[in-house]
């Protein structure tokens, strides 16, 4: 499990605190009831309810979903895996090699009255196993080492084998909210009946799995005119509809088996260039978003704001190809830009994380090498050199609106400018991992996986796969035998001495090669009515979300 540092410790412990006295404070005093619908804003655009592929990670997806899709853990307030018992258990029956045991329960069905199976987690194995073309994930981590998912189909239990030396350590993270997709919805699509798309992937029919890989990329978008059939809840909350304005309504899931949600309908709102105003008529209740976004947000009276360090990076990532497709390029963008202006604007300190990017520790001061030092404060002459003073045209993107991603494009242009680089804002309401991908832009301004929020996953072993070939994350296709193998053997490695060690040895190679540039630690602002209870902010892609079937908000 990954280890904040202490300084984001004792913040997020001390928000969490400070959170649930105001919860005790305002339930005692608000008998007046609760209201029957809360307005919920978050950093992404809400284009996919499937949030295991790369634009779907990416998303905000994860922020609307963790408690209409769940699973067995979620994401705690300070990122910490939690077991869902209301999904079922999870037991270690070996440990060399592991094997797990994974048993739904009994009660666990979906929105649409069909069971919820083992056949879920072998579409979520197959998905991000890496092992099966076309299927658009965006992380293998972990699910990579798992030799084999046993499931009856339509049976309640599976046995989880990883291979030999594969003892995955951050297992928690597997086969957790938002990552099991309904495998009958496909079959249904598929026309292969109960039980045909885990037949297919146990079998390894190719055609089949070709058609079951598309139809996991693409069955999930989100439109106005959606299918509601093809979208059944396994949580407290189930989706209700979408709008043009891009906002999503969850309403509460009358086959949940659990404890029944506090507030009967959640619309979740895409951020846009409106907040302020929104936040001035009251008409957002909780709103999560990465700090700055929005710019400086004037509170009214009956707001609380709480900031705190989330547990991804915010970076430049360079595109495969195009302008930066060479490491004389990227080297000469990263010597020009003012890492240092940029982290202070951002009031955080220059983050050097790649390997270790979700703690603050020994780790990641192991990234901070003697390398990092020469790209902390722009060297515009050592970028003219780097390409030989030939010019050199950059388009950067980022999602629109953000002041805060504004100004820093702003920065770099200016600072690269002196080194004969021309850096262009591209920014716009589409840059993200696939506009990155299909060069429409030359390196993307954003978070871990390219996401707009925290794009963590709360663990530091599964985050470095974003550098790790294959990994649908790895925006900039780095492909780095040596680093593989370290993100590999960090992944099964518990031994600090060893990790640091690891750590140490990547660094530098990373520092010559940038195919990212990390910036500073992104930090999160949760804003909240002061009538909302129970909401706390979330270092992780899933945001303040995670347990949003509790928030109440008193009349």
């Amino acid at each position: 499990m990954a280890h904040h540092g202490a300084i984001a410790r004792v913040r997020t412990a001390a928000t969490v605190m400070t959170l649930s006295l105001l919860a005790g404070i305002g339930l005692s005093a608000c008998a007046g009831g609760s209201a029957d619908e809360i307005d919920y804003a978050v950093d992404g655009t809400l284009t996919t309810y499937n949030t295991n592929t790369v634009a779907g990670a990416a998303s905000g997806g994860p922020q609307a979903f963790a408690r209409a899709l769940t699973g067995f853990t979620y994401h705690g307030p300070d990122g910490q895996v939690v077991a869902d018992h209301d999904f079922g258990s999870v037991s270690v029956v070996g440990r060399a090699p592991l094997v797990l045991d994974y048993v739904i329960s009994d009660k666990a069905v979906y929105s649409d009255g069909k069971p919820i199976t083992c056949d879920d987690l072998v579409l979520a194995w197959a998905a991000q196993s890496g092992r099966f073309p076309g299927f658009d994930a965006a992380s293998r981590a972990g699910y990579r080492d798992i030799g084999s998912v046993d499931c009856a189909p339509g049976q309640k239990r599976a046995r989880v084998s990883f291979a030999q030396d594969r003892g995955f350590l951050d297992y928690g993270h597997l086969f957790s909210a938002t990552s099991l997709m309904p495998s009958h919805v496909i079959a249904d699509e598929l026309g292969v009946g109960d039980g045909g798309v885990t037949t297919a992937l146990q079998t390894s029919d190719l055609v089949a799995i070709e058609r079951i890989a598309q139809a996991w990329n693409t069955t999930w978008d989100l439109k106005p005119d959606l299918d509601l059939k093809r979208f059944p809840s396994s949580g407290p909350y189930r989706l209700d509809s979408v709008s043009d304005d891009g906002s999503v309504v969850l309403v509460a899931n009358d086959k949940w088996w659990g404890t029944p949600p506090v507030t009967n309908k959640i619309t979740v709102w895409p951020r846009g260039a409106d907040i302020q105003e929104r936040v001035n008529e009251g008409a957002f209740d909780v709103v999560d978003i990465a700090t700055g976004s929005s710019g400086l947000l004037n509170l009214p009276d009956d707001y609380v704001s709480t900031d705190t360090p989330s547990a991804g990076i915010e970076q430049l990532i360079f595109a495969p190809g195009g302008p930066l497709g060479a490491t004389p390029a990227r080297r000469a963008v990263a010597l020009c830009t003012p890492r240092d202006v940029i982290a202070r604007n951002a009031e955080m300190p220059i983050a050097n994380a790649r390997l270790s990017p979700a703690v603050e520790d020994a780790f990641s001061a192991a990234e901070g090498v003697a390398e990092a030092g020469q790209f902390s404060v722009a060297n515009p002459q050592a970028a003219r050199e780097a390409i030989d003073n030939r010019p050199l045209t950059v388009r950067i993107g980022y999602q629109t609106p953000n002041a805060r991603l504004a100004a820093t494009v702003g920065a770099i242009a200016k600072s690269c400018a002196a080194a004969g680089i021309t850096v262009q804002d591209a920014g716009s309401e589409t840059a993200g991992p696939v506009a990155l991908r299909n060069n429409e832009i030359d390196a993307l301004l954003a978070s871990t996986g390219g996401a707009a929020g925290s794009g963590s996953s709360g663990s530091s072993a599964i985050d470095a796969y974003t550098l790790h070939f294959g990994n649908g994350n790895n925006l900039p296709a780095y492909n780095n035998e040596r680093i593989d193998g370290i993100i590999d053997a960090q992944a099964v490695t518990s031994d600090p001495k060893e990790l640091a060690r690891l750590v140490g040895e990547g660094a530098p190679i990373l520092w010559a090669d940038v195919p990212t540039l990390p910036l500073y630690r992104q930090q999160r602002t949760v804003l909240t009515s002061t009538k909302m209870y129970a909401v706390s902010s979330n270092p992780t892609r899933w945001g303040a979300g995670w347990n949003m079937d509790r928030w109440k908000l008193s009349r």
